[in-house]
């Protein structure tokens, strides 16, 4: 049903896009800039402060590959979780596929995503960073992440229709969830009787993924890419369909 939206589709994703820089001074380079100072501070602290093991592989390079990612995801959550509630006068005016909001609120963030992979890919290639043939399993990866982040976005989008809460508490949960989450620190720091928890952990297994290809030059481990793929299509059909389910009650909430 989407597909017969696909201009306003286009025009949603763009209003997005313009409304998140608009009078802003620096326009689109905030979206370098930001992901840069993040990695700025954190390569320092781990790097000299709290030293984080990487085997041979630079530390900002192994910090960079999986904060481009993730940096993706919770702004798309962050972003889709707010879209009903923003767009409430075409809701309640006009009959269309509610899924449309949050989705192109997701789109508009695959802009900042290229973006940023372009710094990515400076950065690897300063590094003198060695580009193996399994980059070529980086989209089959990114399907899985986008698939997670649509999922959980239409549960908090739909959700946060009803309890403007889920806005306010929404940027301790992506804090609490980076932390848990083996970005700033490699997976091999979390004690062996606990690791098994990070199968439970999609983006966990998505960034592990994203290192192995691009930084290893091998393939996502079986034990963590087929459970990581498992719950993200989980997650895709089950928040669908609670949002499709919630839909309906939007235009008298909102």
């Amino acid at each position: 049903m989407v597909s017969r939206y696909r201009d306003l589709f286009i025009q949603l994703t763009l209003r997005e896009i313009k409304a998140k820089y608009k009078q802003s001074l620096l326009g689109y380079a905030w979206v370098i800039i930001v992901p840069l100072v993040n990695l700025l501070v954190l390569s320092i602290v781990f790097s000299y402060f709290f030293k984080v093991s990487t085997d041979s592989i630079p530390y900002p390079i192994y910090l960079f590959v999986a904060l481009v990612p993730w940096t993706f995801t919770a702004n798309a959550i962050t972003s889709a979780t707010g879209s009903i509630s923003a767009n409430n006068s075409l809701i309640t005016k006009v009959f269309l596929p509610r899924e449309i909001f949050p989705l192109s609120a997701i789109a508009a963030k695959l802009v900042d995503l290229i973006l940023t992979a372009l710094i990515l890919i400076i950065f690897l290639i300063l590094f003198k960073v060695t580009f193996f043939p399994t980059l070529l399993f980086v989209p089959l990866i990114f399907l899985v992440q986008l698939m997670f982040t649509i999922g959980i976005s239409f549960f908090f989008s739909a959700t946060n229709a009803f309890f403007r809460d889920i806005e306010n508490v929404l940027g301790v949960f992506l804090t609490l969830w980076l932390y848990l989450t083996p970005i700033i620190y490699s997976p091999q720091m979390i004690p062996p009787n606990l690791r098994f928890f990070l199968n439970f952990n999609p983006m966990a297994g998505i960034v592990n993924s994203y290192r192995d290809v691009i930084l290893y030059g091998v393939l996502p481990s079986f034990e963590v890419f087929i459970p990581t793929v498992f719950i993200s299509l989980l997650f895709l059909v089950a928040g669908y369909w609670y949002f499709k389910k919630r839909s309906w009650y939007f235009a008298d909430v909102i």
